[in-house]
């Protein structure tokens, strides 16, 4: 792709691209495209491994599309952004006070800085237009004439973008948990998010206290969530296994990746079950759709 679309002959930067192919060819309806959100998550996954169960992709689904994703431009496969893990390493995820605070505001800074000097140019032509002009050119590769598009969280606003600049390219447009594609800054979008999961929390914990199908019937979910954080925190809370606790640690940063995606995407069930596992350390927990 060019690296700046107003300069389409200037230089470029590759985008990682996956397919999975109908299942009914005959049935063929066309490409459904995709974005599982972020913004920051790599998107190929949802075309690698569009036929795991916890996916989201019916087997009607796969038998008339062809499922494509892609890492956007500067995340994952696709040149990735360039950073000193070493800086990333420093930065408090949760500060516990004003001091951690003013300890994460001015590494952030520093990281700021670094990323922009280490990614280059790139870093200036990451916005959600770029990639929607991406998403064309993907479409224009593939040899279609229109594509439908499936958007969650962040992806939404990906959507929004590609149907105001390519309506006519457009057969069905799908957006899961839309953002506000007039109102997309960062602190807006972490604050929605952030009361959209804590809503989705207390609905789990609200059906927890009824429903015996929930493998911590009987317990506060909401506390039971607490103490994993403190266990997260106290560096005591280990990945479950089926024969108790294995070594492998948990920190506070991957058991809120964790609980992100299985509120998100997960079944009451499975992630009360998932829950259950971390809590008692016997089970097993999906940590995301890849192996």
């Amino acid at each position: 792709m060019p690296l700046d679309w107003a300069k389409p002959n200037g230089p470029k930067t590759g985008i990682f691209v996956a397919r999975y192919r109908a299942t009914d060819p005959a049935g063929r309806i066309g490409v459904l495209m995709s974005n599982p959100g972020g913004p920051g998550t790599p998107g190929a996954d949802d075309a690698l491994y569009a036929d795991d169960p916890v996916s989201g992709y019916s087997p009607a689904m796969l038998q008339r599309f062809d499922v494509i994703g892609f890492d956007p431009r500067g995340i994952g496969r696709s040149r990735n952004a360039d950073c000193d893990e070493a800086i990333t390493d420093q930065v408090p995820s949760r500060p516990r006070d004003a001091a951690e605070f003013e300890r994460l505001h001015t590494l952030n800074g520093r990281l700021a800085a670094n990323c922009l000097e280490r990614t280059g140019p790139l870093a200036a032509h990451m916005d959600g237009e770029s990639v929607a002009r991406d998403m064309d050119a993907i479409r224009a590769a593939l040899g279609e004439r229109r594509i439908s598009f499936l958007g969650h969280f962040y992806g939404t606003f990906l959507g929004e973008r590609y149907a105001r600049l390519f309506p006519s390219r457009l057969r069905a447009l799908a957006l899961d948990s839309a953002i506000d594609p007039d109102r997309p800054n960062a602190e807006r979008y972490l604050t929605d998010g952030s009361i959209t999961i804590d809503d989705t929390l207390k609905r789990l914990a609200a059906w927890c206290e009824k429903d015996t199908a929930c493998a911590l019937n009987g317990k506060d979910l909401t506390a039971v969530t607490d103490k994993l954080f403190a266990r997260a925190d106290a560096g005591t809370l280990r990945e479950p296994g089926p024969n108790g606790p294995t070594r492998t640690a948990v920190d506070a940063d991957r058991l809120a990746d964790f609980l992100t995606f299985a509120l998100g995407k997960g079944s009451p069930e499975e992630t009360a079950r998932q829950l259950a596992a971390l809590y008692t350390g016997k089970g097993e927990v999906r940590w995301g759709l890849a192996p």
